[in-house]
């Protein structure tokens, strides 16, 4: 049975990695999907959107950085406008820089920090004036909140450990509406961004017990999961999904 069938997802992020296959798997739940990405591949964008439509859903597909708040604002407004509600929202993109601290720069700090904290916090504000009981915020963070394996993350893992504390607030205000609000916390994911063939590849893998680098698609199940009735009861949580990186 498809357990979010007629529900209306946003997906920042969507055209993508793990963005791509949440908005692929919501849509194979039951869900239209309405995702961003920044324009700079509307050919990716365009397969995803079709790969949502195939699945009997409707879909929307709209350019919107995540450096830009007001771009981000008109996403969400656009979505409203089209379906009339929201009933979750999954704050997916994101920005990595691999600097060491005296390396950083200003305005890294202030990409990484809009991109990665700011974005979440506006979507999900506005979100949250929006959705009913029922309703879901789920925010892919990182596992580098937790653990940093190397060096040159400390701006990264800054930002991903931000998102723990946003994550258990809005799990505060939002419970009393019966909105559920949860973190999934990847560790390395093959991607075009972090490949699992990459020249560091192997040095990640060692900290993993099944020795490889996660599927966007069990990221995507892990995020399904929230979003259907069945995890209402599960909130304010940080959820690992990294094939053992942080034992």
């Amino acid at each position: 049975m498809k357990q979010v069938q007629g529900k209306v997802a946003f997906i920042t992020g969507g055209s993508r990695g793990m963005g791509a296959a949440i908005a692929k798997r919501l849509s194979q739940e039951g869900a239209n999907i309405v995702f961003t990405h920044s324009g700079k591949n509307p050919e990716k964008a365009n397969e995803v959107l079709e790969a949502v439509k195939a699945n009997k859903v409707k879909g929307l597909a709209l350019e919107a950085d995540n450096e830009d708040p007001n771009a981000l604002q008109r996403a969400l407004e656009t979505a409203l406008q089209e379906f009339g509600r929201l009933d979750i929202l999954v704050n997916n993109a994101g920005v990595y820089i691999q600097k060491t601290i005296e390396e950083l720069s200003l305005s890294d700090y202030d990409q990484v920090m809009d991109v990665n904290v700011k974005a979440v916090f506006i979507a999900s504000q506005i979100a949250a004036r929006h959705l009913k009981s029922g309703g879901r915020i789920i925010t892919i963070g990182s596992n580098m909140a937790d653990r940093v394996p190397g060096a040159g993350g400390s701006l990264y893992a800054m930002s991903k450990s931000a998102l723990i504390g946003l994550n258990k607030g809005l799990a505060r205000d939002l419970g009393p509406k019966g909105i559920s609000v949860n973190l999934v916390q990847p560790g390395p994911v093959d991607t075009d961004m972090n490949p699992e063939k990459s020249d560091h590849a192997p040095f990640l893998k060692d900290f993993m017990t099944f020795n490889r680098y996660g599927k966007t698609e069990e990221i995507a199940g892990l995020v399904a999961y929230l979003a259907r009735e069945e995890s209402q009861f599960i909130t304010g949580t940080s959820l690992t999904i990294d094939g053992g990186f942080n034992i």
